[in-house]
C-alpha cells in the first residue's frame, strides 16, 4: 500500500459543491486533492441547458459548465485524482482515505459526493436523459411549457414535481404503480384538487418512445393487475421517486439521517471536528447547483478557518 503525503484538504466529489469548494481552497494556496469518484460531475454532467445558474444570460450546458469550474480549479492548484474511495478512517488524525491499494491521508475533509436520482433502470429512460427524460422539475420544467408531460412516483417528491410542473405544462399525468400514494394528505389533496394533474395508478411505464427521435413522444404503459398495455403521448417524463445520497461509506462515523443523508450544523459541520460536508449530499429540500456551490465555498471557508485554529 502506498502512502501519500499528508494534504491539508482532500475534498471528494467533483459536482457544483466539490469544485467551488477546491476553488476557494486552491486560492487559499492549501492545495486541495479531489477524488472523482465514479460519477464525475455528479448530476449535471448528464444535463444539458442548464438556464438558471447566474452568470450565463443565454444558459450553458451542464458538462460544460463543469468543465469550466475544474478548469479553474486547476488553474489555482487543484490536484484532480481519479478513483472510488473504498474505506476511510475518521477516528484518528490524519484522516485517512483508501483508494483502491493507496492510502491517502488528509487534515481536513471536505465531503461532497452528492446524491444519485433514482431511476425506474429501463434502457430507453437512460438514452433519453436530458432530452425529455429528467429528475429534477426545478431544472427542467420550462423547456415543456404548453406540453403533455408525466410525472412518475406516489410519494410527497413527486407531488411537488407534478404541482411545479403545473406552471408550464398544460396537462400533468402523475403515473404510480400502486393503488394508493405514500404522500401526505396535505400534498395529496393539493394535487388532487389541482385542475392540470391527472392520475392513473396502478400503472408501471416499460418503455419511454423516442429514442430514435432522440426526444421522448410518449409512455408505454402497463396496468399491473390485468398486463394490459397502452401508449400515453407525452413530450417529457419526471421521475419524482427520490434520491439517494451517496453516504454510505461514512456511515457509523458521522451522523446520517433516516435517509442516509449528512446531517449538519452551522451549514456545513459534522460531528466530527475538521470534517465538513456540502451539496446534496447533505441537502435533501434545494437540491440546486447554485445552492450546492454555495455550502461548497462555506465548506471551503470553513477548512481555512479550522486549520488556522489548529496551527496551519
Amino acid at each position: 500500500m502506498m502512502t501519500e503525503e499528508i494534504r491539508d484538504t482532500i475534498i471528494v466529489g467533483t459536482g457544483c459543491a466539490g469544485l467551488t469548494a477546491a476553488i476557494y481552497a486552491a486560492r487559499s494556496n492549501l492545495k486541495p486533492l479531489v477524488l472523482e469518484g465514479h460519477e464525475p460531475g455528479g448530476q449535471l454532467s448528464i444535463t444539458t441547458l442548464v438556464e438558471n445558474f447566474p452568470g450565463w444570460p443565454e444558459g450553458i450546458q451542464g458538462p460544460q459548465l463543469i468543465e469550466n469550474m475544474r478548469v479553474q480549479a486547476s488553474r489555482f492548484g487543484t490536484d484532480f485524482r481519479m478513483g472510488h474511495l473504498t474505506s476511510v478512517d475518521l477516528s484518528k488524525r490524519p484522516f485517512a482515505l483508501h483508494v483502491g491499494k493507496d492510502a491517502l491521508h488528509a487534515r481536513t475533509l471536505i465531503i461532497a459526493s452528492g446524491a444519485s436520482a433514482r431511476w425506474l433502470g429501463l434502457p430507453s429512460e437512460h438514452a433519453l436523459i436530458g432530452h425529455g427524460v429528467s429528475s429534477c422539475a426545478t431544472c427542467d420544467g420550462f423547456f415543456f411549457s404548453g406540453k403533455e408531460i408525466a410525472v412518475i412516483g406516489g410519494g410527497d417528491s413527486a407531488m411537488e414535481e407534478a404541482l411545479f410542473l403545473t406552471r408550464f405544462a398544460t396537462k400533468v399525468t402523475l403515473i404510480h404503480r400502486r393503488e394508493h400514494f405514500r404522500a401526505s394528505k396535505i400534498m395529496l389533496d393539493r394535487a388532487i384538487a389541482h385542475e392540470k394533474i391527472h392520475f392513473m395508478t396502478n400503472t408501471a411505464v416499460d418503455e419511454v418512445l423516442g429514442v430514435e427521435q432522440k426526444e421522448v413522444t410518449g409512455l408505454k404503459l402497463r396496468n399491473v393487475h390485468t398486463q394490459e398495455t397502452s401508449v400515453l403521448p407525452v413530450s417529457a417524463m419526471f421521475l419524482g421517486i427520490g434520491h439517494v445520497p451517496n453516504a454510505k461509506m461514512f456511515a457509523g462515523q458521522i451522523d446520517l439521517d433516516d435517509d442516509g443523508y449528512i446531517r449538519t450544523e452551522n451549514n456545513v459541520y459534522t460531528r466530527v471536528p475538521g470534517v465538513f460536508a456540502c451539496g446534496d449530499v447533505q441537502d435533501r429540500r434545494y437540491r440546486q447547483a447554485i445552492t450546492a456551490a454555495g455550502t461548497g465555498c462555506m465548506a471551503a471557508l470553513e477548512v481555512e478557518k479550522f486549520l488556522e485554529e489548529h496551527g496551519r
